[in-house]
């Protein structure tokens, strides 16, 4: 029998919305340093997506890019690997943003559907997800083959339109009303998930969604780092 269906549903993009890092990059670092390197490939690493981003590269084909790096591992070894950094990500005093994390437990004291959405993996993703009553995870899926092992490609970059596109499914899903959504993002990519739904917020001070939240009258939120205990399940 189907469960009853939720009141509205809220959605947080992840990176410095929910947690000051990007994951994708720190979780990278760990998984290098698992492997031996010093900091220099993850520096060059990071150097890299940076000077591609500043070319005009799109950002789906530098999301694509980071999993084919993982090409040949074992899609087991590196969702372990995900849980491992984040058990000791968590326990980082300016790891969380705390306005955030107290709208996650906000939403989830009126029932509402508390949904991530990000361009990171459920390696990563759903040891937090777990942590804060998070039942959703719309994330970037990297594929494998029938033994197990990353072909380095994946289903789809949840980056940008295609976040927009997977709330509007979700919501749908749910039978959901976008008047009774939410969504919460820090970056002007996370501008189209925003719009699909009739209660945004900005998190932080990027100057696209604070220039958007103005004219329309969006709440926006603290980017300041917080403690994590306001979100976590009793």
């Amino acid at each position: 029998m189907a469960g009853p269906t939720p009141s509205g549903a809220a959605f947080f993009d992840v990176d410095e919305t929910l947690i000051t890092v990007k994951s994708m990059f720190d979780f990278l670092g760990y998984w290098l340093a698992l492997h031996g390197d010093d900091g220099t490939e993850h520096r060059a690493a990071v150097e890299r997506v940076r000077a591609r981003a500043a070319a005009g590269v799109d950002r789906s084909e530098i999301n694509r890019d980071y999993y084919r790096r993982f090409a040949g591992v074992p899609r087991r070894r590196l969702f372990d690997a995900g849980h491992a950094w984040y058990a000791e990500y968590r326990h980082r005093e300016d790891a969380f943003i705390g306005a955030s994390l107290a709208a996650v437990a906000d939403h989830r004291a009126q029932g509402d559907t508390v949904v991530l959405v990000s361009g990171s993996f459920r390696g990563v993703l759903d040891p937090f997800a777990a942590e804060i009553g998070a039942t959703r995870v719309l994330c970037s899926e990297p594929l494998a083959d029938a033994d197990g092992i990353l072909t380095g490609e994946i289903l789809r970059p949840m980056i940008g339109p295609v976040k927009a596109q997977a709330v509007v499914e979700t919501q749908a899903e749910l039978g959901l009303s976008p008047a009774d959504c939410y969504a919460y993002g820090d970056h002007s990519s996370d501008l189209p998930m925003l719009r699909t739904v009739g209660r945004p917020r900005v998190v932080g001070e990027d100057p696209v969604l604070a220039g958007q939240a103005a004219l329309h009258g969006w709440p926006m939120l603290s980017g300041a780092p917080g403690a994590l205990a306001s979100a976590v399940r009793s």
